[in-house]
């Protein structure tokens, strides 16, 4: 080998040497590996649920069977006096294993047939046993081939705004659906089906549709604290955050009354209020405590037999019209009234024929007014 081949052969080692040795050169920038489009946890996402993400998984597991998808059958006359068949849809919930299942009066209201589907895809006949319009409450009973499992029904008096609560149902007919949030609000009244009033609700902004409607509204224990009722959907048609539901200890009256045997029907009282306390009060010269100022009295209510007084003159608070002049109610039974809610309260414990002790400022004195409350007036859903 001549000396110039030899110098060629040094010139190229050299050369490739050189350039392989820069960490940024061409070479290097080929062979690295291509970076991915996206990153990856360091650890499965399985392992690292929170402790509030677990606590959703394991009331979802543990209810979702015992929540049941509810179709009803309604004929209707047409335009034409033609008779048409359509569907409710709406869910339910199984609270005891013989297949008692409670939902809204308004999924099987004017229903001819009633199906209950369970999560096994298993369909069965439902059979109304006593309905609550007044409150769209409904009890149905299935005859299950074996015991069923069923959720617990909790305490809905003690609900606070800002607990967690969880949504179980088949909103637009998507069964098994799971939505959270919190309790926006309590004691709530509102127009439901047919614009009929619904009092006392509880609001909350876990996600409520169309097919929610009777399925249970649960506490981070899994226990039933409502039952999902309503939306308030605006001009949009669908859920906009603010959902209703009915405490459960309205239905639980409803439920010991049919298992004593009794007629059920629901204590009325009958007037509309407003709480008033803090400078407003001082201002229309009333207890700074606070209570209910009583704006209307319903003819043949419970206020009305007792005597209490409406409203004679109408001030402006800021943009709402207030009536002045009524009675001003500051306890109940000896409890101070404390919310808008405390006498819907105490009613909702109530049963027609029960009598209640109003703490009244009537006139700048106070005085004792005892009502008997009355069975409220029926309402069809």
């Amino acid at each position: 080998m001549n000396f110039r081949t030899l110098l060629i052969s040094a010139l190229l080692v050299g050369g490739f040497i050189y350039i392989t040795a820069k960490p940024n050169s061409l070479f290097h920038r080929a062979l690295a590996p291509i970076a991915p489009l996206w990153s990856e946890p360091q650890v499965a996402h399985s392992a690292g649920l929170g402790s509030d993400e677990q606590n959703n998984i394991e009331i979802y597991k543990a209810s979702k069977d015992r929540v049941v998808y509810i179709t009803s059958t309604v004929y209707q006359r047409t335009f034409f006096f033609g008779i048409e068949q359509g569907h409710n849809l709406g869910s339910g919930f199984i609270i005891n294993p013989d297949g008692q299942i409670l939902t809204n009066n308004h999924v099987i209201s004017g229903s001819s047939e009633i199906e209950v589907t369970l999560t096994d895809q298993s369909t069965y006949k439902g059979t109304p046993l006593v309905r609550d319009p007044q409150d769209d409450l409904a009890l149905i009973k299935i005859t299950p081939k074996k015991k069923l499992p069923f959720l617990a029904l909790g305490d809905s008096d003690h609900v606070q705004v800002g607990q967690k609560v969880l949504a179980i149902g088949q909103p637009f007919g998507l069964k098994g659906t799971l939505t959270v949030g919190v309790i926006s609000s309590n004691g709530v009244d509102i127009r439901g089906e047919n614009n009929e009033p619904l009092e006392g609700m509880l609001q909350t902004d876990a996600a409520i549709n169309s097919g929610n409607s009777g399925g249970p509204l649960l506490d981070s224990g899994g226990n039933v604290i409502g039952i999902n009722t309503a939306i308030y959907s605006g001009q949009s048609g669908g859920n906009v955050g603010i959902g209703f539901a009915m405490p459960i200890n309205r239905a639980k009256l409803m439920l010991d009354d049919f298992r004593a045997g009794k007629t059920f029907g629901r204590a009325w009282f009958g007037a509309d209020t407003a709480y008033i306390s803090g400078d407003l009060a001082d201002a229309l010269h009333l207890p700074d405590s606070g209570g209910l100022l009583i704006q209307t009295i319903y003819r043949g209510s419970a206020a009305d037999n007792a005597g209490l007084r409406q409203y004679t003159d109408v001030i402006r608070v800021g943009n709402q019209r207030l009536g002045i002049g009524g009675d001003f109610i500051t306890a109940i039974d000896g409890k101070p009234v404390t919310d808008d809610d405390s006498l819907h309260r105490e009613v909702a414990r109530k049963r027609p024929g029960d009598a209640i002790d109003l703490t009244v400022y009537r006139d700048r004195r106070t005085i004792h007014v005892k009502v008997t409350l009355v069975q409220a007036p029926e309402r069809p859903m």
